[in-house]
């Protein structure tokens, strides 16, 4: 019968971790998965940028002087 542990530790130096459990079997194999806790916030331009596609604009001014040429046609 499979046992699940969770622990929750920190990193020692070097990058090790270490697991302390009475019951687990000495000499038994295991399987270990680890879950960093950490995660690093991005913000949603560098969101977009990674977004597949061309996009039309670069810059806010790019923006403005498509409008105001959009706007010169409606006029005639």
């Amino acid at each position: 019968m499979q046992k699940t542990l969770h622990i929750r530790t920190t990193v020692l130096p070097g990058g090790r971790i270490e697991i302390v459990d009475q019951e687990l079997p000495v000499g038994e194999s295991v399987s270990v998965v680890v879950h960093s806790s950490v995660t690093k916030r991005r913000s949603a331009v560098e969101i977009l940028k990674e977004a597949p596609g061309q996009r039309l604009f670069r810059s806010a001014e790019e923006v403005e002087a498509y409008l105001k040429d959009e706007r010169a046609s409606w006029e005639g």
